[in-house]
């Protein structure tokens, strides 16, 4: 489970629901402008809350940014558990559940893109953006196991290869080293190459 729902627990009713203004007002800016439009005092001015508290929740705005899309993530999980995958053998549904989330981010191109860009842009100065991006891998991998059935499983190393092929697949689409429809197609021939098939 991503650590986003972990630490939640921690928060008051009034802080998380501050918490939660302040993911909507930046997940706004980068819709509109992408990652340059989310700066830290527009984003304390559109949710309303004073700059130091927005510190006390964000260390950077990389750091909110990753937990925007650990937010996104999450709620991506919950659909997919409301409405699980259909398909015959783990691999179809594996294949149906990462082809979902590939979707769901093309169809927010300027949030996708200042999502990958704060992902790519943190280093180890900055501990709690580094611990927001494991909740993303965390919450990926559930995606990923969530698409299992009872009795069927998948190796820790292989639900890790997908995870990191996922990622590398985003990177290469915000980044224009592929066309944004190889996306879907590199996690499929992923998948088929590393989960078994099930065929009877």
């Amino acid at each position: 489970m991503a650590s986003e729902r972990n630490s939640k627990p921690t928060l008051t009713e009034r802080q998380a629901a501050r918490r939660d203004w302040i993911l909507q007002a930046a997940t706004e800016l980068a819709s509109e402008g992408g990652y340059d439009a989310v700066q830290m005092r527009e984003v304390s001015a559109r949710a309303n809350v004073a700059l130091g508290t927005l510190y006390r929740y964000f260390s950077s705005k990389d750091h909110l940014l990753v937990a925007v899309m650990g937010h996104w993530a999450n709620e991506l999980q919950a659909q997919i558990e409301a409405r699980p995958p259909t398909g015959e053998t783990p691999a179809d549904r594996v294949t149906g559940v990462l082809r979902r989330a590939a979707r769901a981010l093309a169809e927010a191109p300027e949030l996708t893109a200042s999502l990958v860009t704060a992902m790519s842009s943190m280093s180890s100065d900055d501990p709690p953006a580094l611990e927001a991006t494991r909740g993303v891998y965390d919450t990926v991998t559930a995606l990923i196991r969530g698409a299992l059935r009872p009795g069927e499983e998948l190796g820790d190393d292989v639900i890790r290869v997908l995870a990191m092929v996922w990622f590398a697949a985003l990177f290469a689409r915000v980044r224009g080293w592929e066309d944004p429809r190889q996306m879907g197609d590199d996690l499929e021939n992923a998948v088929r190459l590393l989960v078994p098939s099930g065929e009877r």
